[in-house]
């Protein structure tokens, strides 16, 4: 072959690898479509739309009044006093999301996704049905419930514990509704469902536990849920902690306090170092807290045995008061592991050299001569006796 063609070749190859591979188009097309909803003056609706094509489709939002669908009109992110946010991302597939805030009645109607990736999709001269795909929802916003509930509550925690009762009263609604029943942080309390439209919740001995947000739902058949809030807040009061902490130079150490008590508590932690504590913080690289709620801990990390023990206090504080407690901090050296081994093999060697002392010590008087008799010599004392007998009887 000759020197040109392959030469010729090479260049095929190379453009070849550098060349994108061909994807043939394909039209826009929706992969999530917006949902109608119902909801309440006051309340945030969100509508997601997301669609697929080669190119990546353009996605726009439109809006209609109820009843005037001939009437669209294009919305934009900061409209209607920035209350609307337009949120959109492009990759393999144009995905937008439709928020609106703070609602009122005007806010009802129909609400429109389109997509395209039609090049000839922003001529004017070209029909927007045609070069245009479409998907709508419908928004109704009705005016919300109105409830007399319970101003906030700040648990006494006298002891007696003074009983106190929350109340909540539906005074006027769009529709009859179906029950209420109470929540306290999102959950909701057991055998409080009523279909009465005044409802109570009595907390016969509160204490800081007691304390959170409280909420009484009413439901209704054809309308979303509406509720009322009522805070109850108490002082924080530390649950849980460590009053100790043993560990070896070196080691890490954790630290935490975990408390009950509403509003959630702002956490410090200090280091009592006799009349002037130490505020502690993230910035030394060798301390780390993290709070979150009611929890609080502090890592060590990297003990120094003449440094870090002593008393460290966690902090905690809410608009209603605030609490401290301590934990003490020991930090043991390296060899603390064999003192035990130590102390023993110390009382062996001072038991062998109380003996080798005694041993060297000894009198030389009580030491047996091999020579001398072991005990005392023995007489034929019967002999003695029959001896001295006989001579009586010769006598007589």
């Amino acid at each position: 072959m000759r020197p040109g063609a392959v030469m010729l070749v090479v260049l095929v190859v190379l453009l070849g690898n550098l060349m994108p591979p061909f994807v043939t188009a394909q039209n826009a097309g929706f992969v999530k479509s917006p949902m109608s909803e119902t909801k309440l003056t006051g309340d945030t609706f969100e509508l997601y739309c997301d669609v697929v094509g080669n190119p990546t489709p353009e996605i726009q939002w439109w809006y209609a009044e109820i009843n005037r669908a001939d009437s669209f009109k294009q919305l934009w992110d900061g409209a209607r006093k920035r209350r609307v946010s337009i949120n959109t991302a492009y990759g393999a597939n144009g995905v937008s999301v439709l928020g609106i805030t703070r609602l009122t009645m005007e806010d009802s109607g129909t609400y429109e996704c389109r997509a395209s990736n039609d090049p000839r999709r922003n001529d004017l001269r070209q029909n927007p049905a045609i070069t245009w795909i479409r998907a709508q929802a419908t928004i109704s916003v009705l005016q919300k419930p109105k409830i007399n509930a319970s101003d906030q509550i700040i648990l006494p925690l006298e002891s007696p514990p003074i009983p106190v009762t929350l109340h909540c009263n539906l005074t006027t609604a769009h529709t009859p509704h179906t029950e209420s029943f109470w929540m306290k942080n999102g959950r909701e309390i057991a055998n409080t469902r009523t279909e009465q439209r005044s409802t109570a919740y009595r907390i016969a001995k509160p204490r800081a536990d007691d304390s959170g947000e409280y909420l009484c739902v009413y439901t209704f058949a054809m309308a979303p849920n509406a509720n009322a809030t009522i805070e109850v807040k108490a002082k924080p009061y530390v649950t849980g902690h460590k009053r100790s902490e043993n560990k070896n130079e070196g080691e890490n150490a954790t630290l935490y306090c975990k408390s009950v008590g509403y509003p959630h508590p702002t956490w410090t932690w200090r280091k009592l170092d006799g009349t002037s504590p130490t505020e502690i913080d993230n910035s030394t690289g060798r301390f780390f807290i993290t709070s979150r709620d009611n929890y609080t801990e502090l890592n060590i990390i990297n003990l120094d045995i003449n440094t870090d023990p002593g008393k460290y206090e966690c902090n905690a504080t809410n608009v209603i008061g605030t609490i401290a407690e301590s934990t003490i901090v020991r930090v043991r050296s390296h060899l603390a592991p064999l003192w035990p081994f130590l102390g023993v093999l110390a009382e062996i060697i001072i038991l062998v050299v109380i003996i080798v002392v005694y041993e060297k010590r000894k009198r030389p008087d009580d030491i047996i001569d091999d020579d001398e008799p072991v005990g005392p010599m023995k007489t034929n004392s019967t002999n003695n006796h029959k001896d001295k007998n006989v001579r009586q009887r010769n006598m007589k």
